[in-house]
Protein backbone atom coordinates (compact mmCIF):
# COMPACT_ATOMS: atom_id res chain seq x y z
CA UNK A 1 0.00 0.00 0.00
CA UNK A 2 1.44 3.26 -1.06
CA UNK A 3 0.81 6.46 0.85
CA UNK A 4 0.94 8.34 -2.82
CA UNK A 5 -2.00 6.09 -3.79
CA UNK A 6 -4.34 6.16 -0.66
CA UNK A 7 -3.62 10.24 -0.31
CA UNK A 8 -5.07 10.27 -4.41
CA UNK A 9 -7.96 8.11 -3.35
CA UNK A 10 -8.86 9.91 -0.65
CA UNK A 11 -8.74 13.35 -2.16
CA UNK A 12 -11.64 13.15 -3.79
CA UNK A 13 -14.61 13.89 -2.23
CA UNK A 14 -17.42 11.17 -4.08
CA UNK A 15 -14.22 7.94 -3.33
CA UNK A 16 -14.41 9.50 0.50
CA UNK A 17 -18.24 8.60 0.08
CA UNK A 18 -17.94 5.28 -1.31
CA UNK A 19 -15.80 4.54 1.63
CA UNK A 20 -18.27 5.90 3.87
CA UNK A 21 -21.40 3.97 2.38
CA UNK A 22 -19.08 0.54 2.23
CA UNK A 23 -18.32 0.51 5.95
CA UNK A 24 -22.16 -0.08 7.08
CA UNK A 25 -23.35 -1.30 3.35
CA UNK A 26 -26.42 -2.30 5.28
CA UNK A 27 -27.78 1.35 5.96
CA UNK A 28 -26.70 2.66 2.77
CA UNK A 29 -27.79 -0.25 0.14
CA UNK A 30 -30.54 -2.21 -0.32
CA UNK A 31 -30.52 -6.24 -0.32
CA UNK A 32 -28.64 -7.33 -3.71
CA UNK A 33 -29.91 -11.05 -5.46
CA UNK A 34 -26.41 -12.26 -5.15
CA UNK A 35 -23.72 -11.36 -2.68
CA UNK A 36 -23.91 -10.59 0.74
CA UNK A 37 -23.70 -6.99 1.16
CA UNK A 38 -21.03 -7.28 4.23
CA UNK A 39 -19.71 -10.38 3.69
CA UNK A 40 -19.20 -10.24 -0.61
CA UNK A 41 -19.52 -6.23 -1.14
CA UNK A 42 -21.49 -4.20 -2.72
CA UNK A 43 -22.56 -4.38 -6.44
CA UNK A 44 -20.93 -1.72 -8.53
CA UNK A 45 -24.18 -1.22 -10.19
CA UNK A 46 -25.69 -0.21 -6.79
CA UNK A 47 -22.93 1.69 -6.13
CA UNK A 48 -22.95 3.76 -9.51
CA UNK A 49 -27.01 4.18 -8.77
CA UNK A 50 -26.09 5.72 -5.57
CA UNK A 51 -23.61 7.91 -6.62
CA UNK A 52 -25.26 8.92 -9.78
CA UNK A 53 -23.04 8.24 -12.24
CA UNK A 54 -22.65 5.95 -14.65
CA UNK A 55 -20.96 2.67 -15.17
CA UNK A 56 -17.17 3.93 -16.75
CA UNK A 57 -16.87 7.06 -13.90
CA UNK A 58 -17.98 4.37 -11.11
CA UNK A 59 -15.36 2.10 -12.70
CA UNK A 60 -12.60 4.82 -12.42
CA UNK A 61 -13.01 5.94 -8.85
CA UNK A 62 -13.21 1.89 -8.17
CA UNK A 63 -9.82 1.38 -10.11
CA UNK A 64 -8.05 4.09 -8.23
CA UNK A 65 -9.63 2.61 -4.77
CA UNK A 66 -8.73 -0.78 -5.08
CA UNK A 67 -5.16 0.08 -6.39
CA UNK A 68 -5.00 2.14 -3.19
CA UNK A 69 -5.85 -0.83 -1.62
CA UNK A 70 -8.86 0.47 0.95
CA UNK A 71 -11.13 -1.58 -1.25
CA UNK A 72 -11.00 -5.49 -2.35
CA UNK A 73 -12.74 -6.84 -5.03
CA UNK A 74 -14.79 -9.67 -6.00
CA UNK A 75 -16.64 -11.22 -8.98
CA UNK A 76 -19.91 -12.62 -8.43
CA UNK A 77 -21.26 -13.87 -12.10
CA UNK A 78 -20.86 -11.40 -14.02
CA UNK A 79 -20.97 -8.42 -11.53
CA UNK A 80 -18.20 -6.81 -9.45
CA UNK A 81 -18.66 -6.56 -5.54
CA UNK A 82 -16.98 -4.15 -3.96
CA UNK A 83 -16.10 -4.27 -0.41
CA UNK A 84 -13.36 -2.09 2.24
CA UNK A 85 -10.15 -3.53 3.14
CA UNK A 86 -10.57 -3.24 6.86
CA UNK A 87 -6.95 -5.10 7.88
CA UNK A 88 -5.19 -2.59 4.96
CA UNK A 89 -7.27 0.86 6.66
CA UNK A 90 -6.10 -0.25 10.21
CA UNK A 91 -2.42 -0.79 8.93
CA UNK A 92 -2.48 2.42 6.85
CA UNK A 93 -4.38 4.08 9.54
CA UNK A 94 -1.22 2.71 12.35
CA UNK A 95 1.32 3.69 10.16
CA UNK A 96 0.16 7.08 9.39
CA UNK A 97 -0.56 7.97 13.27
CA UNK A 98 3.42 6.62 13.64
CA UNK A 99 5.08 9.17 11.00
CA UNK A 100 2.70 12.15 12.21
Amino acid sequence: MSFLNVFHALANDRRMQILGWLKDPRSHFQPQIDGCLVKDGVCALLIAEKLGVSQPTLSEHMRILVQSGLVQTKRIKKWTFYKRNEPAIRKMKKHLMAEV
